[in-house]
């Protein structure tokens, strides 16, 4: 029986309480518009609580490790480094539920209302949610899907928890298996590809295309390439997954022309899928397409008058600083108020694998492909002081801009990185990117030295025709 307790009529009601869901119901909440939440686990969704979050200190986890095992080159007397991984899962829970504490405090600063359950959109605003204690119904003049998403599967690979694990059973493994074949090679695949074996694991990554690391400029994934090789993970580009049999103790998988690896656990990392099962009602006006995505416009709007969507539910980066800045967009329209729409061809996108990757903008490719007459200059960390201070000279920065008829170097177009903690200083090449800057303009900021931003600045600068210290 549907129930509508008093005083449940929000401005905005949100589906879902991830990262487009909280993003959405904060900014709304500072804007001074009452908001309600509807999330069946925990705010934080699954970036905080199976995903990026628990992956980044797991990550953290295994840099750790390869910090003690390199520390007698600076002269500090360490043993081969022993992983307690009880004691690793015990600190990732600590630090995801401290997270999780405050953000829950937060949305209840702001006054945010959080129902426990499942949201069902009805139409007219109304929003059935089915939770613990029954059904009840609250009502919006704006409602915001931001359902999320879950791990894709495969057939053949269907998640078992034992031999075949998706996503959320790694972040959540009691201890590390010897030896893993990771289905995917992906931003995903590659990042618990670089954690396993840094922690211990043998390590295969089987994907699909014809190269893994798909959108990524062609010399950074070369980086990432021979890094992998150097550790022992073995990478097998353009070959399928045929299946896979358990003896018990492990399984087989099957892959490529009669090809087969023998490990103690499959990790499925083919991405992620819409959560759109039961969101919606008959008669919403709400469009889903073929696969699974909430149709919006550049506003977020869908196909139902007041009804916004947001994150992993549309088809658009699954990033939850995309989704981030989506509710920003969904909120800023329903306040009338003046919107930029998310450019989606120029957002940061950033792996935490061994070495880091992160890029805005075009590849090299990319932009021929377009027909763009480019200048390309790269810089690689080998050069730079900060890098060889810490010991970390695998990778590179490369900046790519539009040739100007001057033959010059224009507007950037992409800047491309690999190496160490460079998902920390994609930030300013993702402002160059955006505002279209040129290697002149950028060329005028300082980068302090010794620092690892100091390559970004050297590729800038060759690329106004005067580098000092790479050929310009």
């Amino acid at each position: 029986m549907v129930t509508t307790p008093e005083g449940t009529e929000f401005d905005v009601v949100v589906i879902g309480g991830g990262p487009g869901g909280y993003a959405t119901a904060l900014y709304g909440a500072s804007a001074g518009l009452s908001v309600a939440v509807v999330e069946k686990d925990k705010v934080g969704g699954t970036c905080l609580h199976r995903g990026c979050v628990p992956a980044k200190e797991l990550l953290e986890t295994a840099s750790v490790v390869r910090t003690v095992a390199g520390a007698k080159e600076f002269g500090v007397q360490a043993g081969q480094p022993a992983v307690d991984f009880t004691i690793s899962q015990g600190r990732k829970q600590k630090v995801v539920d401290q997270l999780h504490r405050g953000l829950s405090g937060l949305m209840k600063g702001r006054g945010i209302t959080t129902f426990v359950g499942t949201g069902t959109l009805s139409g007219g605003g109304r929003v059935e949610v089915s939770g613990p204690e029954g059904t009840d119904e609250i009502a919006g003049r704006h409602v915001v899907l931001a359902s999320g998403s879950v791990p894709r599967t495969i057939q053949g690979f269907e998640v078992d928890g034992k031999f075949v694990l998706s996503s959320d059973e790694v972040l959540c493994l009691d201890e590390l298996p010897a030896s893993v074949a990771v289905i995917g090679g992906g931003a995903i695949g590659c990042e618990f590809a670089s954690m396993l074996c840094d922690l211990g694991s043998q390590v295969t990554v089987l994907e699909l295309l014809p190269t893994f690391l798909t959108g990524c400029d062609a010399d950074v994934v070369g980086v990432v390439a021979r890094s992998f090789r150097k550790r022992g993970i073995a990478v097998h580009t353009g070959v399928s997954v045929h299946g896979h049999s358990s003896n018990g103790s492990g399984t087989t998988v099957s892959f490529g022309d009669n090809e087969s690896v023998s490990v103690d656990a499959v990790v499925v990392a083919v991405g992620r899928r819409p959560l759109t099962e039961g969101l919606l009602a008959d008669g919403t006006g709400v469009v889903v397409a073929e696969r699974g995505f909430v149709g919006v416009d550049e506003h977020m709007r869908t196909g139902a008058e007041r009804v916004w969507a947001v994150g992993d539910v549309v088809d658009t980066p699954q990033l939850a600083h995309v989704a981030f800045a989506e509710g920003i967009v969904a909120i800023k329209d329903i306040l009338g108020e003046a919107v930029v729409p998310v450019d989606y061809a120029r957002v940061p996108w950033c792996i935490y694998c061994h070495p880091e990757v992160a890029f805005a903008g075009l590849t090299e490719s990319a932009a021929r492909e377009a027909g763009i007459d480019v200048l390309v200059k790269q810089d690689p960390f080998g050069g730079n002081s900060r890098a060889r201070i810490i010991g970390e000279t695998d990778g590179l920065v490369k900046v790519v801009a539009e040739r100007g008829s001057d033959g010059r170097a224009g507007r950037i177009l992409g800047v491309h990185m690999v190496g160490p903690w460079v998902t920390e200083q994609i930030g300013q090449g993702y402002l160059a990117v955006n505002w279209e800057a040129t290697p002149e303009e950028v060329g005028q900021f300082l980068q302090p030295h010794p620092s690892l931003s100091e390559a970004f600045g050297e590729t800038i600068l060759a690329l106004t025709g005067r580098g000092l210290h790479i050929s310009s």
